[in-house]
């Protein structure tokens, strides 16, 4: 039992990386643009959520609320524009899965939502300062003797 609570966090994860996977795989073969950046968006996300970088361990609360928002976006699309078949159906049922184990994610990891959120607004400052930071002012060229 101490392994199995142990091992949560990743199967949770695991969980949520194949609920994105499916539905993108579902948007991917439907064709048509908006359902090819429909699945771009979530292969994206979930390659985020699994990228070995420390950076994006430390965003990983941020990602997993963007991908959340993300699913709702995409549901709330198709219940506006349609198409009403069985596959969207069966589409919404697996986003609506996603949005729980993201829920139950983020319940899970509600201490390291305000850390990254401090993180990520670190790393936008120091970017802007960065960007902003008006370069060194080049040194005027000696004006040549006129003979």
């Amino acid at each position: 039992m101490d392994s199995l609570v142990k091992r949560a966090p990743a199967v949770l994860l695991a969980a949520i990386v194949a609920a994105t996977l499916t539905t993108a795989y579902i948007h991917f073969t439907l064709g048509g643009m908006l359902f090819l950046l429909n699945a771009a968006g979530y292969v994206t996300l979930a390659v985020l959520l699994v990228a070995p970088m420390d950076f994006m361990r430390r965003l990983r609360p941020l990602t997993l609320i963007a991908l959340a928002g993300y699913t709702i976006t995409t549901i709330v699309g198709w219940a506006i524009m349609g198409p009403y078949f069985t596959l969207a159906y069966v589409t919404k049922a697996v986003e609506l899965v996603l949005l729980a184990l993201i829920g139950l994610a983020l319940i899970r990891a509600r201490h390291e939502v305000v850390p990254a959120l401090r993180f990520a607004r670190d790393m936008a400052v120091t970017a802007l300062r960065s960007a902003l930071r008006r370069p060194a002012a080049a040194e005027p060229e000696a004006a040549e003797p006129e003979t």
